[in-house]
């Protein structure tokens, strides 16, 4: 790829999803918007970046920003966060509570709002409970596979026997054995999609419990700022923000305080 075509695709890469690019991402960006390309017949990087600002649906690019975005998750990923949500839960029904709502803003192909679903109901045990998740990401593909809620064998290893049996049914197609969210586990999920970097966000909130895990490292210190601040919004008072391992908010110079590693909570 022609170096000024590429930064011309970092610039707008950025502008319309806050992702950061360095340099060396060259090779990547080719190899990811390639099968664009093959599918629209267009052959030079050039041409199909002109296609991208010239199409005024804007679908395209949406569709290249499906192509570019990292969709790396598991069931369970980084477990301690899900050990506090059930300790907090336990915690918070002592308490009385009866309403409980979580964003989960990059549910990616929906490991993480299902694990955090089947935690609540682990722990309301069939209890009459007002429990809501808004589950977002930037890619129309991965929401999809969200709401089709199947899963491979191969990505269920770390879900426990018991969980697998009871939210999960075992399906087998084409000699390939895969495993479908049951309707409970589904229906209080609401997925739609969502630019982390276009501030501020159309929902109101406020939120019990944010999980935004493992997609500041994709953003520059101003669109995490930004971002930031909004979760700081639309957190109710006393509520938890759970951001990745590898992730910090030192930078942000946020009024959420940490509580323990990777685990923040609104005043």
């Amino acid at each position: 790829m022609d170096p000024h075509v590429f930064e011309k695709f970092r610039t707008l890469i950025y502008e319309k999803s806050g992702i950061t690019l360095g340099p060396q991402k060259v090779a990547l960006v080719s190899a990811r918007i390639a099968k664009r390309m093959r599918a629209l017949g267009i052959q030079d990087h050039a041409d199909y970046l002109k296609y991208v600002e010239n199409d005024r649906t804007g679908q395209e690019v949406v569709q290249m920003l499906d192509a570019i975005s990292t969709n790396v998750t598991s069931f369970f990923r980084e477990s301690q966060h899900f050990d506090l949500l059930r300790e907090l839960l336990e915690g918070w029904l002592a308490q009385g509570m009866n309403r409980l709502r979580i964003w989960c803003a990059a549910a990616s192909t929906g490991e993480e709002p299902y694990t955090i679903a089947m935690i609540v109901n682990e722990v309301l045990k069939g209890r009459p409970f007002d429990f809501k998740m808004l589950a977002t990401d930037i890619s129309t593909r991965v929401l999809e596979a969200c709401k089709r809620g199947e899963y491979h064998e191969s990505k269920m290893e770390p879900v426990p026997t018991a969980l697998r049996n009871r939210y999960f049914t075992r399906i087998q197609r084409d000699g390939e054995t895969y495993y479908k969210v049951v309707p409970e586990l589904q229906r209080p999920i609401t997925f739609t999609r969502l630019n982390l970097s276009q501030t501020p966000f159309p929902m109101k909130g406020p939120f019990d419990v944010v999980f935004c895990r493992n997609v500041m490292i994709y953003f520059d210190l101003n669109v995490r700022k930004r971002l930031v601040d909004e979760i700081f919004r639309l957190l109710k008072s006393g509520g938890y923000l759970m951001i990745g391992h590898s992730e910090s908010l030192n930078a942000c110079n946020s009024s959420l305080r940490p509580v323990r590693a990777s685990v923040y909570k609104k005043p």
